[in-house]
């Protein structure tokens, strides 16, 4: 009964309501940003990193990073966050802008499913 329950309570964590979702696509990754609810309907962030990669045999597979924040860390994440861009934007001219046209094409041609 209690391996049961240990299962039950997996599947109820892996399959939490969705509230809200944002995928962004940049150049070879995807991100989507998750809003979801835990079951004391206090509300939570997944940050995750999808980029698609081929395996030995030739066959596309997805990997992927996720982070949790939780409302507690939001401030805090924040600040750090900020705080490193704004340090790469004043330590690290940008590259080159490639031609809008190519960007464009790639971006119009990639879809968002399946990530």
């Amino acid at each position: 009964m209690e391996e049961e329950n240990e299962k039950m309570g997996s599947v109820e964590r892996n399959d939490r309501e969705e509230i809200f979702s944002k995928a962004i696509r940049a150049g070879k990754r995807t991100y989507f940003f998750d809003v979801k609810a835990t079951r004391k309907s206090d509300y939570y962030l997944t940050v995750t990193e999808s980029k698609k990669r081929l395996n030995k045999d030739g066959r596309q597979f997805y990997e992927k990073h996720k982070i949790f924040l939780y409302r507690e860390d939001f401030d805090k994440f924040l600040e750090g966050l900020n705080v490193a861009i704004d340090f790469i934007r004043n330590s690290n001219p940008p590259p080159p802008l490639a031609d809008s046209s190519e960007t464009e094409e790639h971006e119009t041609s990639d879809a968002y499913t399946n990530v």
